[in-house]
């Protein structure tokens, strides 16, 4: 697989402090409105992370710079890959997102070409998503998802809403 093959929709970073990454990052990239999805809840059963069930809870802010969609996380209880971001690396850029239409190909994909899956789940059938490393490739990692309908509209009504 190669990233090419599908849209770059969203860059996102891991913070500990979301106030003071919005304000920055709204600043440097001209963003006056931030969406806040409050306290997000992934379960074991919905999410895996290092192939374990994973049960953590982060706050997600969300914003547009034209048509790319900012994304800011911090992790607020539980072990995922955003904490572990954290812990190793503090603050600063974790991925950026590309849509597929099949998740399990895209994947199956990526790890044909030597991309490890460190962290996968669905948010109540809104999206499915999936973050992968590769060796060498520094603390950022890339996010495949598949985007619903409902979450689809919802992101479409949050950009008109800043145009």
């Amino acid at each position: 697989m190669t990233i090419s093959d599908a849209p770059m929709i969203q860059v996102a970073w891991v913070t500990d402090d979301l106030d003071a990454t919005e304000a920055a990052l709204g600043s440097q990239f001209g963003v006056s409105a931030w969406t806040r999805m409050g306290e997000v809840h992934f379960g074991p059963d919905t999410c895996t992370y290092r192939g374990a069930p994973a049960d953590f809870v982060a706050m997600v802010s969300l914003a547009y710079s034209g048509d790319l969609q900012l994304e800011l996380i911090q992790p607020v209880s539980g072990q995922s890959i955003y904490s572990e971001h954290l812990r190793d690396h503090g603050p600063g850029l974790h991925h950026t997102c590309f849509e597929v239409e099949d998740i399990d190909v895209a994947v199956g994909r990526a790890a044909a070409d030597g991309w490890e899956c460190v962290q996968r789940g669905s948010m109540s059938g809104l999206m499915e998503f999936a973050y992968l490393q590769k060796a060498g490739s520094g603390a950022s990692c890339i996010e495949l998802c598949r985007i619903g309908d409902d979450l689809k509209a919802m992101f479409s009504a949050m950009k008109g809403s800043i145009r």
